[in-house]
Protein backbone atom coordinates (compact mmCIF):
# COMPACT_ATOMS: atom_id res chain seq x y z
CA UNK A 1 0.00 0.00 0.00
CA UNK A 2 1.31 3.33 -1.30
CA UNK A 3 1.24 6.39 1.16
CA UNK A 4 -0.49 9.22 -0.01
CA UNK A 5 1.76 11.90 0.52
CA UNK A 6 -1.20 14.48 0.75
CA UNK A 7 -2.42 12.86 3.56
CA UNK A 8 -1.42 14.83 6.91
CA UNK A 9 0.48 13.24 9.75
CA UNK A 10 0.72 13.92 13.51
CA UNK A 11 4.08 13.15 15.28
CA UNK A 12 4.52 13.59 18.84
CA UNK A 13 7.48 13.62 20.74
CA UNK A 14 9.47 15.30 18.16
CA UNK A 15 11.57 17.00 20.33
CA UNK A 16 12.90 13.87 21.61
CA UNK A 17 15.50 11.22 20.17
CA UNK A 18 13.34 9.32 17.94
CA UNK A 19 10.56 11.69 17.08
CA UNK A 20 13.32 14.39 16.18
CA UNK A 21 15.10 12.09 14.00
CA UNK A 22 11.81 10.95 12.19
CA UNK A 23 10.70 14.38 11.90
CA UNK A 24 13.56 15.11 9.47
CA UNK A 25 13.19 12.61 7.42
CA UNK A 26 9.38 13.04 6.72
CA UNK A 27 10.20 16.50 6.04
CA UNK A 28 13.19 15.52 3.44
CA UNK A 29 10.81 12.41 2.10
CA UNK A 30 7.87 15.22 1.27
CA UNK A 31 5.39 14.12 4.09
CA UNK A 32 3.02 16.58 5.35
CA UNK A 33 3.34 16.60 9.12
CA UNK A 34 2.14 18.53 12.13
CA UNK A 35 4.04 18.23 14.90
CA UNK A 36 2.14 18.37 18.88
CA UNK A 37 4.48 19.69 21.23
CA UNK A 38 3.96 21.77 24.69
CA UNK A 39 6.57 24.56 23.78
CA UNK A 40 6.17 24.59 19.85
CA UNK A 41 9.14 27.44 19.67
CA UNK A 42 10.90 24.47 20.72
CA UNK A 43 10.39 23.40 16.68
CA UNK A 44 10.20 26.62 14.90
CA UNK A 45 13.50 26.27 13.33
CA UNK A 46 13.61 22.84 12.66
CA UNK A 47 10.21 22.90 10.59
CA UNK A 48 10.20 22.70 6.65
CA UNK A 49 8.08 24.47 4.16
CA UNK A 50 5.09 21.34 4.99
CA UNK A 51 5.18 21.45 7.85
CA UNK A 52 3.59 22.85 11.14
CA UNK A 53 3.39 22.57 14.97
CA UNK A 54 0.55 23.39 17.22
CA UNK A 55 0.67 23.87 20.93
CA UNK A 56 -0.96 20.93 22.91
CA UNK A 57 -0.39 18.33 25.80
CA UNK A 58 -1.57 15.02 25.77
CA UNK A 59 -2.28 14.78 29.51
CA UNK A 60 -4.93 18.13 28.38
CA UNK A 61 -7.42 16.22 26.25
CA UNK A 62 -8.98 19.99 25.23
CA UNK A 63 -5.63 20.58 23.35
CA UNK A 64 -6.01 17.30 20.57
CA UNK A 65 -9.06 17.77 18.41
CA UNK A 66 -7.25 20.54 16.67
CA UNK A 67 -3.95 18.84 16.66
CA UNK A 68 -5.84 15.86 15.44
CA UNK A 69 -8.09 17.71 13.11
CA UNK A 70 -8.10 16.16 9.55
CA UNK A 71 -4.90 13.68 10.45
CA UNK A 72 -5.13 10.73 8.54
CA UNK A 73 -1.78 8.89 10.74
CA UNK A 74 -0.36 10.04 13.69
CA UNK A 75 2.67 8.78 15.41
CA UNK A 76 2.70 7.86 19.22
CA UNK A 77 6.13 8.61 20.48
CA UNK A 78 5.58 10.25 23.78
CA UNK A 79 6.38 8.36 27.05
CA UNK A 80 6.78 9.88 31.01
CA UNK A 81 10.12 8.18 31.62
CA UNK A 82 11.19 11.27 33.32
CA UNK A 83 8.44 11.82 35.92
CA UNK A 84 9.59 11.75 38.92
CA UNK A 85 6.38 9.95 40.41
CA UNK A 86 3.01 8.15 39.44
CA UNK A 87 4.53 7.79 35.44
CA UNK A 88 2.27 4.90 34.80
CA UNK A 89 -1.09 6.52 36.03
CA UNK A 90 0.40 9.41 33.43
CA UNK A 91 1.07 7.34 30.83
CA UNK A 92 -2.26 5.99 30.92
CA UNK A 93 -4.60 8.93 31.21
CA UNK A 94 -2.22 10.31 28.25
CA UNK A 95 -2.70 7.17 25.91
CA UNK A 96 -6.66 7.02 27.16
CA UNK A 97 -6.59 10.89 25.91
CA UNK A 98 -4.65 10.16 22.71
CA UNK A 99 -7.20 7.39 21.74
CA UNK A 100 -9.81 8.64 22.01
CA UNK A 101 -9.93 12.37 20.39
CA UNK A 102 -8.07 9.88 17.69
CA UNK A 103 -11.28 8.14 16.85
CA UNK A 104 -13.07 11.21 17.27
CA UNK A 105 -11.17 13.06 15.14
CA UNK A 106 -11.52 9.79 12.30
CA UNK A 107 -7.67 9.23 12.55
CA UNK A 108 -6.90 6.20 10.09
CA UNK A 109 -3.66 4.93 12.07
CA UNK A 110 -1.98 5.09 15.20
CA UNK A 111 1.83 4.27 14.80
CA UNK A 112 3.33 2.89 18.54
CA UNK A 113 6.82 2.55 19.66
CA UNK A 114 6.59 0.49 22.59
CA UNK A 115 9.30 -1.95 24.33
CA UNK A 116 9.98 -5.69 24.32
CA UNK A 117 8.98 -7.74 27.02
CA UNK A 118 6.92 -11.25 28.26
CA UNK A 119 3.91 -10.29 28.95
CA UNK A 120 3.77 -13.76 30.76
CA UNK A 121 6.57 -12.87 33.20
CA UNK A 122 6.71 -10.12 35.91
CA UNK A 123 7.87 -6.89 33.77
CA UNK A 124 9.54 -3.53 35.04
CA UNK A 125 6.91 -0.61 36.08
CA UNK A 126 8.28 0.81 32.59
CA UNK A 127 8.02 -2.16 30.49
CA UNK A 128 4.68 -3.10 31.80
CA UNK A 129 3.55 0.62 31.04
CA UNK A 130 4.66 0.48 27.95
CA UNK A 131 2.62 -2.29 26.90
CA UNK A 132 -0.13 -0.77 28.70
CA UNK A 133 0.14 1.92 26.73
CA UNK A 134 -0.11 -0.07 23.48
CA UNK A 135 -2.68 -2.43 24.35
CA UNK A 136 -5.20 1.04 25.63
CA UNK A 137 -4.33 2.58 21.31
CA UNK A 138 -5.24 -0.70 19.86
CA UNK A 139 -8.02 -0.71 21.54
CA UNK A 140 -9.71 2.74 21.23
CA UNK A 141 -11.06 1.91 17.90
CA UNK A 142 -8.59 3.57 15.50
CA UNK A 143 -6.54 0.46 13.54
CA UNK A 144 -2.94 0.83 15.74
CA UNK A 145 0.34 -0.72 15.31
CA UNK A 146 2.78 -1.18 17.84
CA UNK A 147 6.51 -2.03 17.13
CA UNK A 148 8.11 -3.54 19.89
CA UNK A 149 12.28 -2.79 20.50
CA UNK A 150 14.74 -3.29 22.50
CA UNK A 151 17.80 -1.21 23.37
CA UNK A 152 18.39 1.73 20.67
CA UNK A 153 21.78 2.13 19.47
CA UNK A 154 22.59 5.31 17.86
CA UNK A 155 24.32 8.32 19.55
CA UNK A 156 22.39 10.50 21.74
CA UNK A 157 20.54 8.21 22.65
CA UNK A 158 19.48 7.07 26.56
CA UNK A 159 21.06 3.17 26.01
CA UNK A 160 24.07 4.17 23.65
CA UNK A 161 25.49 6.88 26.15
CA UNK A 162 25.30 4.80 29.01
CA UNK A 163 27.35 2.42 27.57
CA UNK A 164 29.58 5.00 26.41
CA UNK A 165 30.10 6.81 29.54
CA UNK A 166 30.91 3.88 31.60
CA UNK A 167 33.02 2.30 28.79
CA UNK A 168 35.11 5.37 28.30
CA UNK A 169 35.10 6.73 31.94
CA UNK A 170 35.71 2.86 33.42
CA UNK A 171 39.26 1.09 32.73
CA UNK A 172 37.85 -1.57 35.31
CA UNK A 173 33.61 -2.05 36.12
CA UNK A 174 32.60 -3.80 38.55
CA UNK A 175 29.34 -5.14 37.09
CA UNK A 176 25.80 -6.12 38.55
CA UNK A 177 23.98 -8.96 36.73
CA UNK A 178 21.58 -7.19 34.95
CA UNK A 179 24.11 -6.26 32.44
CA UNK A 180 24.33 -9.84 31.69
CA UNK A 181 20.67 -10.28 30.71
CA UNK A 182 19.70 -11.11 26.59
CA UNK A 183 18.56 -8.11 24.83
CA UNK A 184 17.89 -7.73 20.84
CA UNK A 185 19.63 -4.02 20.00
CA UNK A 186 18.50 -2.26 17.36
CA UNK A 187 20.21 0.40 15.45
CA UNK A 188 18.46 3.97 15.05
CA UNK A 189 18.85 3.98 11.70
CA UNK A 190 16.79 0.17 10.93
CA UNK A 191 14.74 1.50 13.64
CA UNK A 192 13.68 4.87 11.74
CA UNK A 193 13.18 2.50 8.68
CA UNK A 194 10.42 0.41 9.98
CA UNK A 195 8.56 3.67 11.45
CA UNK A 196 8.80 5.02 7.94
CA UNK A 197 7.77 1.71 6.78
CA UNK A 198 4.38 1.39 8.85
CA UNK A 199 3.39 4.25 7.06
CA UNK A 200 2.42 1.59 4.17
CA UNK A 201 2.13 -1.67 5.98
CA UNK A 202 -1.68 -3.28 5.23
CA UNK A 203 -3.23 -2.83 8.75
CA UNK A 204 -7.18 -3.89 8.74
CA UNK A 205 -7.15 -4.30 12.48
CA UNK A 206 -4.60 -3.24 15.58
CA UNK A 207 -1.44 -5.45 15.52
CA UNK A 208 2.15 -6.07 17.53
CA UNK A 209 5.14 -6.10 15.98
CA UNK A 210 8.74 -7.05 17.41
CA UNK A 211 11.47 -5.54 15.87
CA UNK A 212 14.93 -5.97 17.10
CA UNK A 213 18.82 -6.34 15.17
CA UNK A 214 19.91 -9.42 13.83
CA UNK A 215 21.77 -10.49 16.89
CA UNK A 216 21.23 -11.15 20.75
CA UNK A 217 23.56 -9.53 22.90
CA UNK A 218 23.50 -8.21 26.38
CA UNK A 219 24.90 -5.04 27.67
CA UNK A 220 27.59 -6.53 28.73
CA UNK A 221 28.92 -7.53 25.23
CA UNK A 222 27.79 -3.79 23.90
CA UNK A 223 30.56 -2.14 25.98
CA UNK A 224 32.93 -4.64 25.10
CA UNK A 225 32.17 -4.10 21.11
CA UNK A 226 31.78 -0.08 22.02
CA UNK A 227 35.46 -0.44 23.82
CA UNK A 228 37.04 -2.68 20.75
CA UNK A 229 35.71 -0.05 18.50
CA UNK A 230 37.29 2.45 20.10
CA UNK A 231 40.62 0.74 21.05
CA UNK A 232 40.21 0.78 24.64
CA UNK A 233 41.21 -1.84 27.03
CA UNK A 234 38.88 -2.74 29.49
CA UNK A 235 38.40 -5.14 32.60
CA UNK A 236 35.05 -6.22 33.76
CA UNK A 237 34.61 -7.88 36.94
CA UNK A 238 30.77 -8.84 37.52
CA UNK A 239 29.66 -8.94 40.96
CA UNK A 240 26.62 -10.25 42.24
CA UNK A 241 25.47 -7.33 45.18
CA UNK A 242 24.69 -4.08 42.76
CA UNK A 243 20.60 -3.89 43.16
CA UNK A 244 18.83 -1.94 40.68
CA UNK A 245 18.52 0.88 43.56
CA UNK A 246 22.39 1.17 43.82
CA UNK A 247 23.34 0.64 40.47
CA UNK A 248 21.04 3.50 39.64
CA UNK A 249 22.93 5.94 41.78
CA UNK A 250 26.10 4.83 40.56
CA UNK A 251 24.99 5.45 36.96
CA UNK A 252 24.02 9.13 38.61
CA UNK A 253 27.80 9.32 39.13
CA UNK A 254 29.74 8.29 36.20
CA UNK A 255 27.23 9.16 33.84
CA UNK A 256 24.79 11.75 32.54
CA UNK A 257 21.54 9.56 33.78
CA UNK A 258 19.74 10.64 36.36
CA UNK A 259 19.14 8.10 39.60
CA UNK A 260 15.53 8.10 38.78
CA UNK A 261 15.86 7.39 34.93
CA UNK A 262 18.81 5.03 35.67
CA UNK A 263 16.45 2.86 37.79
CA UNK A 264 13.67 3.13 35.17
CA UNK A 265 15.67 2.08 32.81
CA UNK A 266 17.72 -0.86 34.91
CA UNK A 267 14.66 -2.26 35.71
CA UNK A 268 13.56 -2.49 32.64
CA UNK A 269 17.38 -4.36 31.65
CA UNK A 270 16.94 -7.34 34.18
CA UNK A 271 14.16 -8.59 31.75
CA UNK A 272 15.71 -10.39 28.66
CA UNK A 273 13.92 -8.20 25.50
CA UNK A 274 14.06 -10.18 22.81
CA UNK A 275 11.99 -11.11 19.49
CA UNK A 276 10.02 -14.02 20.10
CA UNK A 277 8.90 -14.24 16.46
CA UNK A 278 9.53 -13.35 12.28
CA UNK A 279 6.44 -10.92 12.05
CA UNK A 280 8.34 -8.40 11.08
CA UNK A 281 10.27 -10.31 8.32
CA UNK A 282 7.08 -10.68 6.64
CA UNK A 283 5.75 -7.78 7.08
CA UNK A 284 8.31 -5.14 6.48
CA UNK A 285 11.96 -5.30 4.18
CA UNK A 286 13.69 -3.96 6.75
CA UNK A 287 16.80 -6.73 7.08
CA UNK A 288 18.53 -5.19 10.45
CA UNK A 289 22.21 -4.72 11.03
CA UNK A 290 24.39 -6.15 14.01
CA UNK A 291 25.39 -4.18 16.79
CA UNK A 292 28.43 -3.44 16.08
CA UNK A 293 27.56 -2.47 12.53
CA UNK A 294 24.98 0.09 14.47
CA UNK A 295 27.70 1.19 17.33
CA UNK A 296 29.78 1.71 14.30
CA UNK A 297 27.67 3.90 12.40
CA UNK A 298 27.02 5.68 15.08
CA UNK A 299 30.22 6.62 15.91
CA UNK A 300 31.00 7.34 12.29
CA UNK A 301 27.59 9.53 12.21
CA UNK A 302 28.25 11.49 14.98
CA UNK A 303 31.98 12.34 13.59
CA UNK A 304 30.57 13.57 10.39
CA UNK A 305 27.85 15.63 12.14
CA UNK A 306 30.76 16.82 14.65
CA UNK A 307 32.89 17.62 11.77
CA UNK A 308 30.02 19.90 9.87
CA UNK A 309 29.13 21.61 13.22
CA UNK A 310 29.56 25.04 14.01
CA UNK A 311 30.29 24.37 18.02
CA UNK A 312 28.88 28.01 18.74
CA UNK A 313 25.55 26.95 17.31
CA UNK A 314 25.33 24.10 19.78
CA UNK A 315 27.00 26.14 22.47
CA UNK A 316 23.76 27.94 22.78
CA UNK A 317 21.29 24.98 22.64
CA UNK A 318 19.81 23.04 25.27
CA UNK A 319 22.42 19.99 24.09
CA UNK A 320 25.40 21.24 26.04
CA UNK A 321 25.64 21.25 30.22
CA UNK A 322 28.08 23.89 31.53
CA UNK A 323 29.98 23.24 33.78
CA UNK A 324 31.43 24.81 36.89
CA UNK A 325 35.21 23.56 36.03
CA UNK A 326 36.47 21.96 32.50
CA UNK A 327 34.16 23.96 30.15
CA UNK A 328 31.08 23.18 28.55
CA UNK A 329 30.55 19.51 27.70
CA UNK A 330 28.56 18.65 24.52
CA UNK A 331 28.29 14.64 24.53
CA UNK A 332 31.52 13.31 24.83
CA UNK A 333 32.92 16.68 23.67
CA UNK A 334 34.80 18.99 26.38
CA UNK A 335 34.28 22.89 25.06
CA UNK A 336 36.60 25.99 26.14
CA UNK A 337 35.00 28.64 24.34
CA UNK A 338 34.95 32.76 24.75
CA UNK A 339 33.70 35.19 23.15
CA UNK A 340 35.27 39.53 22.36
CA UNK A 341 33.86 42.29 21.43
CA UNK A 342 36.33 44.01 18.93
CA UNK A 343 35.74 47.44 17.70
CA UNK A 344 36.73 47.01 14.17
CA UNK A 345 35.51 45.29 11.07
CA UNK A 346 35.62 41.07 10.69
CA UNK A 347 38.02 41.51 7.40
CA UNK A 348 40.58 43.71 10.53
CA UNK A 349 39.26 41.20 12.87
CA UNK A 350 40.34 38.07 10.60
CA UNK A 351 43.76 39.53 9.72
CA UNK A 352 45.55 38.42 13.05
CA UNK A 353 43.89 34.97 12.84
CA UNK A 354 44.92 34.43 9.56
CA UNK A 355 49.25 34.53 10.59
CA UNK A 356 48.75 32.39 13.31
CA UNK A 357 51.67 30.53 14.03
CA UNK A 358 54.89 30.08 12.69
CA UNK A 359 56.94 32.83 13.03
CA UNK A 360 54.10 35.01 14.35
CA UNK A 361 53.25 32.24 16.98
CA UNK A 362 49.98 32.03 18.88
CA UNK A 363 49.79 35.27 20.51
CA UNK A 364 49.82 33.97 23.86
CA UNK A 365 52.65 31.99 26.40
CA UNK A 366 54.66 31.33 22.93
CA UNK A 367 57.58 29.70 25.26
CA UNK A 368 54.30 26.93 26.35
CA UNK A 369 53.65 26.60 22.73
CA UNK A 370 57.45 25.89 21.85
CA UNK A 371 57.51 23.75 24.73
CA UNK A 372 54.85 21.47 24.05
CA UNK A 373 56.45 20.88 20.09
CA UNK A 374 59.23 20.01 22.45
CA UNK A 375 57.58 17.31 24.00
CA UNK A 376 55.90 16.07 21.33
CA UNK A 377 58.46 15.60 19.25
CA UNK A 378 60.67 13.18 22.72
CA UNK A 379 57.17 11.45 22.08
CA UNK A 380 57.28 10.55 18.17
CA UNK A 381 54.75 13.72 17.43
CA UNK A 382 55.48 16.58 14.51
CA UNK A 383 56.33 19.17 16.84
CA UNK A 384 55.99 22.59 15.85
CA UNK A 385 58.83 22.63 13.27
CA UNK A 386 56.83 22.36 10.04
CA UNK A 387 55.81 25.91 10.49
CA UNK A 388 53.06 27.41 8.33
CA UNK A 389 53.04 28.05 4.39
CA UNK A 390 55.09 31.42 3.50
CA UNK A 391 54.02 34.16 1.18
CA UNK A 392 50.34 32.53 0.42
CA UNK A 393 46.75 32.47 2.42
CA UNK A 394 46.45 29.44 4.16
CA UNK A 395 43.88 26.50 2.44
CA UNK A 396 42.25 23.26 3.93
CA UNK A 397 44.69 20.79 4.37
CA UNK A 398 48.06 23.09 4.82
CA UNK A 399 49.90 22.19 8.13
CA UNK A 400 50.47 25.01 10.81
CA UNK A 401 52.82 23.82 13.28
CA UNK A 402 51.50 20.58 15.03
CA UNK A 403 47.87 21.96 13.57
CA UNK A 404 46.28 21.25 10.31
CA UNK A 405 43.71 23.47 8.66
CA UNK A 406 40.37 21.80 8.33
CA UNK A 407 37.92 25.14 7.60
CA UNK A 408 39.36 28.09 6.03
CA UNK A 409 36.69 30.73 5.42
CA UNK A 410 38.03 34.23 5.39
CA UNK A 411 36.79 36.69 7.20
CA UNK A 412 35.32 34.51 9.33
CA UNK A 413 36.28 31.28 9.92
CA UNK A 414 39.35 29.25 10.76
CA UNK A 415 39.27 25.81 12.41
CA UNK A 416 42.28 23.64 13.05
CA UNK A 417 42.64 19.79 14.01
CA UNK A 418 45.59 18.71 16.32
CA UNK A 419 48.16 16.30 14.81
CA UNK A 420 50.56 16.18 18.14
CA UNK A 421 50.44 13.21 20.61
CA UNK A 422 47.13 13.32 22.61
CA UNK A 423 44.87 11.08 24.66
CA UNK A 424 41.86 12.41 22.04
CA UNK A 425 41.08 14.61 19.45
CA UNK A 426 41.80 18.22 19.78
CA UNK A 427 40.34 21.17 17.57
CA UNK A 428 41.01 25.11 18.01
CA UNK A 429 38.44 27.18 16.22
CA UNK A 430 37.94 31.08 15.10
CA UNK A 431 34.78 32.71 13.90
CA UNK A 432 34.06 36.07 13.10
CA UNK A 433 30.96 37.67 13.05
CA UNK A 434 29.47 41.47 12.22
CA UNK A 435 27.88 43.17 15.29
CA UNK A 436 26.53 46.65 16.07
CA UNK A 437 29.80 47.09 17.83
CA UNK A 438 32.44 46.04 15.72
CA UNK A 439 32.67 42.26 15.62
CA UNK A 440 32.34 39.34 17.89
CA UNK A 441 35.19 36.67 17.59
CA UNK A 442 34.55 33.42 19.51
CA UNK A 443 38.00 31.43 20.10
CA UNK A 444 36.37 27.46 20.85
CA UNK A 445 38.99 24.67 22.23
CA UNK A 446 37.34 21.38 21.64
CA UNK A 447 38.54 17.90 23.04
CA UNK A 448 36.97 14.39 22.11
CA UNK A 449 38.89 12.37 25.07
CA UNK A 450 40.51 8.45 24.57
CA UNK A 451 39.14 6.94 27.47
CA UNK A 452 40.03 8.12 30.95
CA UNK A 453 43.47 8.95 29.87
CA UNK A 454 41.52 11.92 27.65
CA UNK A 455 39.75 13.18 30.58
CA UNK A 456 42.92 13.16 32.96
CA UNK A 457 44.57 15.21 30.55
CA UNK A 458 42.11 17.61 29.57
CA UNK A 459 40.86 18.60 33.20
CA UNK A 460 44.26 18.13 34.68
CA UNK A 461 45.76 20.98 31.80
CA UNK A 462 42.62 22.86 31.84
CA UNK A 463 44.04 25.67 34.74
CA UNK A 464 46.97 26.00 31.94
CA UNK A 465 44.47 26.58 29.04
CA UNK A 466 42.38 28.86 30.78
CA UNK A 467 45.63 31.16 31.24
CA UNK A 468 46.80 30.91 27.87
CA UNK A 469 43.30 30.62 25.61
CA UNK A 470 42.29 33.73 27.77
CA UNK A 471 45.60 35.70 27.08
CA UNK A 472 44.89 34.30 23.39
CA UNK A 473 41.63 35.93 22.62
CA UNK A 474 42.84 39.09 23.96
CA UNK A 475 45.87 39.30 22.12
CA UNK A 476 44.24 38.84 18.88
CA UNK A 477 41.76 41.51 20.27
CA UNK A 478 44.69 44.28 20.81
CA UNK A 479 46.09 43.07 17.11
CA UNK A 480 42.98 43.88 15.49
CA UNK A 481 41.70 46.79 16.91
CA UNK A 482 45.71 48.40 16.54
CA UNK A 483 45.41 47.24 13.00
CA UNK A 484 41.51 49.25 12.51
CA UNK A 485 43.33 52.39 13.90
CA UNK A 486 46.30 52.03 11.66
CA UNK A 487 43.79 52.10 8.65
CA UNK A 488 43.98 55.29 6.30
Amino acid sequence: MEFDRSNLILLTGATGYVGGRLLNLLQNRGFRVRCLARQPAFLQDRLAGNSQVVQGDILQPQTLPPALADVHTAYYLVHALSASHDFEKKEEQAAQNFGRAARQAGVQRIIYLGGLGDEKQELSPHLRSRQKVGRILRECGVPTLELRASIVLGSGSLSFEMIRSLTEKLPVMTTPKWVRVPAQPIGIDDLLDYLLQALEIELAESRVVEIGGSDRLSYLDLMREYARQRGLKRWIVPVPVLTPGLSSLWLGLVTPLYARVGRKLIDSIQHPTVVTNDLASQLFSVRPRTAAEAIRRALVNEEREFAETRWSDALSSSTGQKAHFGGVRIKSRLIDSRLRTIPAPPHRVFAPIARIGGETGWYAANGLWRLRGAIDLIFGGVGMRRGRPQNRDLRPGDALDFWRVEKYEPPHRLKLIAEMKLPGKAWLEFEVEENDEGSLLRQTATFYPHGLGGLLYWYGIYPLHTLVFRCMIAQIGRAAFHGAEKKP
